[in-house]
């Protein structure tokens, strides 16, 4: 009776079983397989920036960890090109590296493999060789129609690869470059960070390429082209001595920038809360002027709501 109940239990045997069996060894060798032709082929792949080492020689590389394995690229190999002239010395060049190296940990790498240790299974590569040949494919190539797959005003894809306070630095198949605050959004932004994570994607606009090879190649765009303007229509909804909440995104030479809640970008040059006002407290906004060049509502702070302390 036992063994009727165990077999009952015992789940039916089918032909795809064999599928599951595939052990942690057989799965590294297969990933190992499709690395040794990625050599071969030169082709391109998509790591994750996890760690920064220095050598015993005191080089700084990038690991790059990709699948199961992880892959080194020295920093001459990381296309980090940082002008080294008079009006640009910031110190020492390694720690500036470094620096950079830090604000990008966990974003999305491309490299090419340049190097195999079968025996240890090490894989040496570059990201430079990768960004190289995505500019050629993606600026230079051009279709039967004599146009390239990137081009001014065209909408595309970017990395997320570093975020500071007031930018944002993007890599857009191959190129990187800074986005600054102005240009993430028509909304008061005072953070970026608050919106952008390294390693997410985004929209951006192509606004202008510059640079006639690979090498030269500078392009510069923008994000808040592609999201639109909201605050503009918004604007019709806001009234003269009308009194809204918002929020203080930015303080800037005691000019107070303000997120209404309708949706509006607005300044302030005075508060008549005896309390000195700081960035993100929540504030009740009297609107005095809308400056529809500007699309900003104009008016006063008449108290903190609440201080975000």
């Amino acid at each position: 009776m036992a063994n009727e109940t165990m077999n009952l239990n015992t789940p039916i045997l089918t032909l795809d079983s064999d599928t599951v069996l595939e052990t942690a060894q057989s799965k590294a060798d297969l990933i190992w397989h499709d690395i040794q032709n990625a050599y071969r082929t030169r082709k391109i792949l998509t790591g994750i920036l996890g760690g920064i080492e220095k050598t015993e020689a005191g080089s700084l590389i990038a690991i790059i960890y990709y699948k199961d394995y992880r892959a080194v690229i020295p920093i001459s190999e990381m296309m980090i090109n940082l002008i080294q002239d008079e009006t640009h010395d910031y110190g020492d060049l390694s720690l500036r590296q470094n620096k950079v190296l830090n604000n990008m940990l966990g974003c999305e790498i491309d490299f090419v493999i340049k190097g195999l240790d079968t025996k240890s299974r090490s894989i040496v590569a570059s990201r430079k060789d990768a960004m190289l040949k995505k500019r050629q494919i993606f600026y230079f190539d051009q279709d039967s129609s004599g146009q390239t797959k990137i081009h001014e005003d065209r909408i595309v894809q970017a990395r997320v690869i570093a975020v500071a306070e007031k930018v944002v630095r993007a890599e857009i198949f191959g190129v990187e470059t800074s986005i600054l605050a102005r240009d993430l959004s028509f909304d008061w932004l005072g953070d970026a960070r608050e919106r952008f994570q390294v390693g997410e994607h985004i929209l951006v606009r192509i606004l202008t390429i510059q640079g006639d090879s690979p090498e030269t190649l500078s392009i510069h765009a923008d994000v808040k082209s592609v999201e639109g303007n909201t605050s503009k229509e918004n604007l019709k909804n806001c009234r003269v001595q009308g009194k809204y909440a918002g929020t203080v995104e930015d303080i800037h030479k005691g000019t107070v920038f303000v997120r209404l809640e309708l949706g509006v970008n607005a300044i302030a040059h005075s508060c008549y809360d005896s309390r000195t006002v700081g960035k993100k407290d929540k504030v009740s906004f009297v609107v005095t002027h809308i400056d529809e060049d500007r699309n900003v509502a104009v008016g006063i702070i008449t108290r903190i709501i609440k201080q975000n302390l």
